[in-house]
């Protein structure tokens, strides 16, 4: 007599992948919990149908579906992520958040014609949550996560719509507070090496410096942008004392862009800060190894990867009344440059 091999049923991963989304977004459907959207309501009933998937079955599974593990993904080159001060204090926060709690956690470098891999790696139940930094412009990660019911959280203001939750530094009121004190110090020709203008941080920063320039009825003409380099500090910095030979002071939207700014400015002849100040933003070692040291605008970079964390473990379990964003403070640190 011969024995029948039956295939096993379909496996929760296997409604998962059919649907397009997580693990997680199958247990929130199969459960009727909330933070999952229409459609992919409908997506995954209608894979559950397609593959005579049993909901006990599901209940069942689900119980051990849980990776354990989150994501945090940069939206940026490697050669960045690596030169760059801000990831390393991030990435301290979200790890010290997570110790001790037996969490995994992935970090994942992604631009936007990497994403489909991406998306998929995610959907196949790797993952319970993702912590997104450095997102650019209308980025589409946060809206497909979202479809996908995956829960995240962003750091720094997302640009792109619908928007998920976020925990960003007040970088307005930082650049307020950095030409406020050019202001004190009697500089009126005040120019900014601004940021990305594809990223809420940038963006937010060169507020407030227009805002701050306003305030002191001074002309606020003297802009020039650059990317989170030294090497596009530079370039702004040299293209601003080419057009305006006598600027007395010079606000940075980052610390890794005064560094490239010190440097042409070192170059050309003018003092640091006696012809001219210079205010750079983040508080990273760069600024207190500087030459000379900047004063700077701080914003706590690990205490920003640690909220992120907590905010995200927060949805994982459930909890009620979480904060969509939230906001951290900045303060002015002086030091030689201005």
């Amino acid at each position: 007599m011969t024995e029948t091999h039956r295939r096993p049923g379909p496996r929760i991963e296997e409604v998962a992948r059919l649907a397009g989304v997580s693990k997680s977004t199958v247990s929130r459907v199969v459960n009727g919990e909330q933070y999952v959207s229409a459609k992919s309501r409908t997506a995954v009933a209608a894979a559950i149908t397609h593959l005579r998937y049993s909901p006990n079955q599901a209940a069942r599974s689900l119980a051990g579906s849980k990776a354990n593990a989150v994501a945090l993904i940069v939206s940026e080159q490697g050669s960045r992520v690596l030169s760059d001060p801000f990831f390393a204090g991030v990435l301290r926060g979200v790890h010290a958040e997570l110790s001790g709690r037996h969490i995994q956690l992935l970090l994942m470098l992604s631009r936007p014609e990497d994403h489909n891999d991406l998306i998929a790696y995610l959907a196949g139940g790797h993952v319970d949550g993702a912590l997104l930094v450095s997102l650019h412009g209308e980025d589409p990660l946060p809206h497909r996560l979202k479809e996908m019911g995956l829960p995240a959280v962003a750091g720094g203001r997302p640009l792109s719509t619908p928007s998920i939750p976020y925990v960003d530094s007040d970088n307005f009121t930082g650049g307020l507070d950095a030409v406020r004190h050019l202001v004190s110090l009697g500089r009126t020709k005040i120019a900014t090496v601004a940021g990305p203008r594809d990223m809420a941080a940038g963006q937010d920063r060169l507020s407030g410096w227009r805002r701050g320039l306003s305030e002191a009825r001074l002309p606020a003409n003297l802009v020039a942008e650059a990317d989170f380099t030294p090497e596009s500090g530079a370039k702004a910095m040299s293209a601003l004392l080419d057009r305006t030979p006598d600027i007395d002071a010079v606000f940075a939207a980052a610390d890794i862009i005064a560094l490239g700014a010190l440097q042409v400015l070192q170059a050309r002849g003018r003092r640091v800060p006696e012809d001219v100040a210079v205010v750079g933003f983040d508080d990273s070692l760069l600024a207190s190894t500087a030459t000379p040291p900047l004063t700077t605008v701080r914003q706590d970079v690990e205490q920003l990867g640690r909220t992120m964390t907590w905010r995200l473990l927060g949805e994982l379990a459930g909890d009620a009344g979480l904060p969509p964003s939230l906001l951290l403070p900045t303060a002015l640190v002086r030091r030689a440059s201005a």
